[in-house]
Parts: structure tokens; sequence; C-alpha cells
């Protein structure tokens, strides 16, 4: 993981090697790292989630964004979803309200997380 800072935030970036992320342990621990670097947003790449994290009728997603919310700390998904989006209309409408509210993002890339910040 390494910390970003632009302009007035503090990203935690975890790296694309390694374990699949997706548990409310999962998101405890980023909390734990994100609170140690001062970081007010934590991003991770799309290839990190478990495969079941974009299928919402797993759960999975909402017990980890819940958590996420719970610390106040925003979240960012990074890499094209765009193949999940179009085999789900509720994943669709899901990214489209988090989108427009903020506090979770899910973007195709680093330039376009900087841009939505």
């Amino acid at each position: 993981m390494r910390l970003l800072e632009i302009d007035d935030h503090r990203i935690l970036e975890v790296e694309a090697p390694g374990p699949h992320l997706g548990t409310e342990s999962d998101a405890t621990d980023l909390i734990g790292e994100a609170y140690g670097q001062n970081a007010d947003l934590i991003a991770v790449p799309v290839s990190r989630l478990h495969p079941d994290f974009l299928e919402l009728r797993t759960g999975m997603a909402g017990a980890f964004l819940q958590k996420m919310q719970t610390y106040s700390y925003r979240f960012a998904v990074v890499g094209d979803i765009s193949s999940a989006i179009a085999a789900s209309t509720a994943l669709r409408d899901f990214v489209h309200e988090s989108n427009n509210v903020g506090q979770t993002l899910f973007v195709a890339d680093r330039n376009e997380l900087v841009g939505r910040l």
C-alpha cells in the first residue's frame, strides 16, 4: 500500500497484487491502515476485490461498504467493471447512485479518481 497526497486528499492506494478483499475483516484491516497513515480515502483496484463483491445479492459489498461508512472513510473501486454493470441492472443502479453521493466511487482509473475529488 502507498499513500498519495493529491490536493487536500490523502489516498491509501492498495496495490494490484495480493489476496482478494471483500470481507468485513478486510475492510477493518484497510481502515486500520488508513487511520495509521491519516488517509481519508481508500482506493482498491477491482482486481483485488473478491469475485463475489460485485454480485450484490451476496451482500459482500454491502457489508464491506457499510464498515467504510461507519468509520467515515471514502472508498474507491478503481478499474473497468463495465462487463459486471452490463450483466446487472441492480449493480448499474448502485454504481450510479454511489458515484452521485460520492462516499463510494467507481472509477476507471486514477485520473478519473483525481478528477472526482
